[in-house]
């Protein structure tokens, strides 16, 4: 069951939602379902495309966001 990331067209949230087959997500904050579905983090990259020449030391371990600890509104 995948796990998709969402933002919401009336209320700008972002937000993650399990959908299954056939079903359709709302925003939990608003209950909008004028969604964009974003490329998930998990689902970009792998250990084959790490950048060892970074110094950001990885992805958030709070959000998983690529920048690295700190750039996410999570921190």
């Amino acid at each position: 069951m995948p796990i998709f990331e969402y933002t919401c067209a009336g209320c700008s949230r972002e937000f993650e939602a399990i959908v299954h087959a056939g079903g359709r997500a709302s925003c939990p904050s608003c209950g909008g379902t004028r969604l964009t579905k974003r490329l998930s983090v998990f689902a970009v990259g792998g250990a084959a495309e790490r950048n060892t020449e970074s110094d950001s030391g990885g992805p958030c371990g709070a959000c998983g966001d690529p920048r690295g600890a700190g750039a996410c509104a999570l921190d």
